[in-house]
């Protein structure tokens, strides 16, 4: 199975869809942040692995509690996975924080204030 076959990502919609759900309503964990998101899923093309990128809204204190959260939740998501996505293999689940919400907020703040200084330049000289 090639790495891009439509199967594939299939398979990687289905597992973050069932992901968002067991993390958003299954686990009980107050370690994990309730504004945690599944971003994307990169599940391997034999069904041994898989990638999750999670996003959290929060400081790096948050981040890191819920990463910790995740990883010791680990077999609970792993289970509740296997009973709802019937796939060959499990498979084995690594957590990765994902920045780039994180980054397109800042550099989005960081344009907004260019703007600013830029009218306040234009309104100072006429």
């Amino acid at each position: 199975m090639r790495k891009n076959s439509i199967k594939n990502t299939r398979i990687n919609g289905e597992v973050q869809k069932e992901l968002s759900n067991i993390i958003r309503s299954g686990i009980k964990d107050p370690r994990i942040h309730p504004l945690t998101s599944v971003v994307a899923v990169e599940v391997a093309p034999d069904l041994k692995t898989c990638k999750a990128w999670i996003s959290v809204y929060g400081d790096e204190k948050a981040q890191a509690d819920t990463l910790a959260g995740l990883k010791s939740a680990e077999g609970f998501i792993r289970r509740e996975l296997a009973r709802t996505v019937n796939l060959r293999n499990t498979p084995q689940i690594r957590f990765v924080l994902d920045q780039s919400i994180e980054y397109g907020v800042h550099m989005s703040k960081l344009i907004d204030d260019v703007n600013e200084t830029e009218k306040d330049d234009e309104n100072a000289e006429s």
